[in-house]
């Protein structure tokens, strides 16, 4: 087969991974900086340059698109789609799991375990947005933010309306969840393959830090998790229409609980601590997977 890696930077551990692993495997497979490939949408014969070359005969594409370039990135996706390349994850799935907010009432709707989260636009609000998660200690997002970045956590009602004040006058988007104060700063990363948690982790936030990203010195260890939380994280990812997530769970009193679903999960920390070969796996799932034009939503919306 002939692939694609959607990514930035060729040397970046996750891309790396995914190009020896499909090349072990026996396929071609090419990095294409996504910045660098810009589209003709032409009505009948879609197509995308890259360098000055016309890119084609691809069989499937594996987006590894950062969030500071996601709707770039989904535009370059979707040409692909059109082109009739199987996607890993589709533009769609990619664009809502983005969006929080948007993914967090899609899992509500669908009735998957979350924190208690509000949102709202005025300040005249805020008390009741307090009372409404709970109360204080709380934690505040930043819609926008990654990798822990924008992620406050306010001991008192009064530290949270001093905070949310300042981000509204900003006109920053923000949401506000209960603190899972149970959960002892640790949180499941599972890393979900079509319809299974192929591997799992515990992150550790290092003492006094509440978030176990481990770009921000928190650590990882192996873990067993229980039914419910395999149950929870593949169909966090169904629901966001991901074949492949990274699906960050909180063990709470009232059971597993999703903070986020992430569409391009890092594969260095998952691999390293479980010593699975996960970018094996994923090229594994494209080889059952990939039929041309096979995007559930066509290139749509």
């Amino acid at each position: 087969m002939k692939i694609a890696v959607l990514s930035r930077n060729p040397n970046l551990y996750s891309t790396r991974r995914l190009v020896e692993a499909g090349r072990e495997r026996g396929h071609e497979v090419r990095v294409i900086d996504t910045l660098r490939a810009y589209m003709n949408i032409a009505s009948h014969k879609p197509s995308i340059h890259y360098k000055g070359e016309v890119l084609e005969g691809f069989d499937a594409i594996i987006p590894r698109i950062g969030a500071s370039i996601t709707f770039y990135g989904a535009a370059v996706l979707r040409q692909f789609e059109m082109m009739g390349v199987f996607p890993l994850n589709e533009s769609v799935a990619i664009t809502r799991s983005r969006d929080k907010l948007r993914s967090l009432q899609l899992l509500a709707r669908k009735g998957v375990g979350l924190p208690v989260t509000g949102f709202a636009h005025s300040p005249d609000d805020i008390p009741d947005l307090i009372n409404m998660v709970g109360g204080a200690p709380l934690v505040i997002k930043l819609l926008e933010g990654t990798q822990g970045i924008g992620v406050v956590m306010c001991e008192t009602s009064q530290a949270a309306e001093s905070v949310l004040e300042a981000f509204m006058g900003l006109k920053a988007n923000i949401m506000v969840q209960e603190y899972i104060k149970e959960a002892g700063g640790a949180d499941i990363r599972c890393l979900v393959v079509g319809d299974k948690v192929i591997a799992a982790m515990k992150r550790q936030a290092k003492p006094g830090e509440f978030r176990s990203n481990l770009h921000r010195g928190g650590s990882a260890s192996l873990i067993k998790i229980t039914p419910e939380e395999r149950m929870t994280a593949v169909r966090a990812a169904r629901v966001m229409g991901l074949n492949v997530a990274g699906v960050d769970i909180l063990r709470s009193n009232h059971g597993p609980v999703v903070m986020e679903v992430n569409s391009s999960p890092g594969l260095e920390g998952i691999e390293s601590t479980t010593g699975k070969n996960v970018a094996g796996l994923i090229i594994e799932y494209i080889e059952k997977n990939a039929r041309p034009n096979q995007t559930r939503t066509k290139g749509k919306g």
